[in-house]
């Protein structure tokens, strides 16, 4: 029960921080299940995506809600209005890269060894984010558009949706507010697609399978609690201009990563 208990609150607290941050889940979640054996059930794993769900959808409430007003008035000329066609836009070729993934590469880039090369590459990534311009106010079809592809990419094991999304923004001109809210309200749509495709392949196996309705709870609180923690935290580092710090922890992670691989072999 309490070895249990421990489990899903590192488990929870794994995922709300490295869903936001930009230092990739999915990744931070094969490596516990690698060297701390802490195994993600299928319940469980989609319980947790439902928390940092809620966790973005409350962060950004207003912009949710009056996103969600203005679709019911069909109205796509107001501020908020404008967004809706521009998130489709981002979210159609999130959803193919994402499809084609699960079908073709998801089953042979799970080992160390790819994980860690996808991490020197978010690193890198991250790390010439500093040399965008900012010079863009206005978020057009094509930013959105490509903002989106680069989203789709953050299926790999090792790519950060915040910060791929992020970073391109800014490599693209996109000022910081701009490309972060953008970067995060896209974030919604991917997520429950992602929730109703696992979900689907997972429908045979979602029994509790040893996990408690409390240890459920538990590890959700963690991980909308350490999910509202990062998002704050990648709003100040990305206003102070550092966001590209994070690049020195994914590229020392990536590079552990394949040294350890390697000498297994």
């Amino acid at each position: 029960m309490l070895e249990q208990l421990f489990n899903t609150i590192v488990l929870g607290l794994i995922q709300g921080l490295a869903e936001w941050l930009p230092i990739s889940s999915t990744a931070h979640l094969r490596i516990a299940e690698h060297f701390l054996g802490l195994a993600v059930t299928p319940l469980f794993g989609i319980t947790l995506h439902v928390g940092t769900l809620v966790v973005v959808v409350f962060y950004f409430r207003k912009e949710v809600k009056n996103i969600l007003l203005a679709l019911a008035h069909l109205d796509f000329k107001s501020e908020h209005g404008q967004l809706i066609p521009l998130i489709i836009v981002a979210t159609i070729p999130t959803g193919i890269i994402g499809l084609l993934y699960v079908k073709f590469l998801e089953d042979t880039l799970q080992t160390l060894l790819a994980i860690g090369i996808t991490f020197l590459v978010g690193a890198a990534i991250l790390y010439t984010s500093r040399i965008g311009k900012e010079n863009k106010d206005t978020l057009t079809y094509m930013i959105a558009f490509i903002m989106g592809s680069a989203q789709g990419l953050a299926i790999f094991p090792g790519l950060s949706r915040s910060g791929i999304t992020i970073s391109t923004a800014l490599l693209l001109g996109l000022k910081r507010e701009k490309a972060f809210k953008f970067s995060f309200l896209l974030s919604i749509p991917a997520i429950i697609g992602d929730l109703a495709v696992e979900a689907y392949k997972q429908r045979g196996q979602l029994a509790p399978q040893g996990i408690g309705t409390i240890e459920l709870l538990v590890g959700v609180m963690m991980a909308m609690v350490a999910g509202y923690v990062a998002i704050k935290l990648v709003s100040k580092v990305l206003s102070s201009k550092k966001f590209h710090y994070f690049a020195i922890y994914t590229l020392l992670l990536g590079i552990t990563l394949i040294a350890l691989a390697l000498s297994s072999f």
